[in-house]
């Protein structure tokens, strides 16, 4: 248990900033799913659209440190050749 007036602070602050954190996590989780669904479903139109909802939330997950910026370039990269496949 936190002792000192600053490490309640910090506590505190923690929690804030896990449960936004949290929520953007979902958020980019949901539009990445949605990509799939739509991957799997052979739509190329509503797959391509999908993409470009999902990548922007995923480049943004890693700004805000939720991922590092390499593993949302991957996941951007893999998802378009994906869509690319699908496309031939």
């Amino acid at each position: 248990m936190a002792n000192t007036k600053s490490a309640k602070k910090a506590v505190r602050q923690i929690e804030r900033r896990t449960a936004v954190n949290r929520s953007r996590r979902s958020q980019m989780r949901t539009y990445v799913r949605k990509f799939d669904e739509a991957l799997a479903s052979g739509d190329a139109a509503a797959a391509t659209s999908a993409l470009q909802e999902a990548a922007p939330v995923v480049m943004r997950a890693a700004q805000k440190g939720i991922l590092h910026k390499n593993t949302a370039s991957r996941k951007v990269s893999r998802m378009t050749k994906q869509l690319n496949a699908l496309a031939k």
